[in-house]
């Protein structure tokens, strides 16, 4: 698998997988953390446009998604029922999706982002226990809790060795 920073035309594929991993979450009991058409076409595209956007490719074939910050995310600038482990700058994954197609996606992403900047942050909805599951694997911590833009929560992790 290889990953790259997405281009505008990767962005029918981006939708499509969008809407795979929406119906993925439902199915496996977490059908709020995404509501219909999120992320939006116009999300995308600013990510894009920002560079946060990055696809995971096999053999040629766009595979994945995601998108990486680097530097504050005020989404993470309160954080309730814990504490980050470290002040320093860090990267944030968001919205990591898959075609379902292949195994060891989120490792790679995980890998691809340490690489960039050894501290790492991410947070998820508290049904999306596939999700739990693979950033703990990894080696995530959980941190505590944290409100996206909506105000809902979610769990946060951080990854700092």
């Amino acid at each position: 698998m290889k990953v790259r920073q997405s281009k505008e035309e990767d962005i029918r594929d981006i939708i499509e997988i969008y809407a795979f991993a929406r119906q993925f979450m439902k199915e496996q009991g977490n059908p709020t953390q995404w509501g219909e058409g999120y992320p939006s076409k116009h999300l995308i595209e600013e990510d894009i446009l920002s560079n946060h956007s990055f696809v995971v490719e096999e053999d040629g074939k766009i595979v994945g998604t995601f998108a990486f910050i680097t530097g504050e995310d005020p989404t993470y600038q309160i954080i309730e029922k814990g504490a980050w482990r470290s002040s320093e700058i860090y990267g944030t994954i968001h919205r990591i999706a898959s075609n379902g197609q292949v195994k060891g996606l989120s490792h790679k992403v995980f890998d691809y982002c340490y690489r960039q900047i050894p501290y790492l942050r991410i947070d998820t909805h508290e049904d999306n226990k596939p999700m739990q599951a693979v950033i703990t694997s990894y080696g995530f911590t959980e941190c505590g809790i944290i409100y996206v833009a909506d105000g809902s929560p979610r769990l946060a992790y951080d990854y700092y060795r």
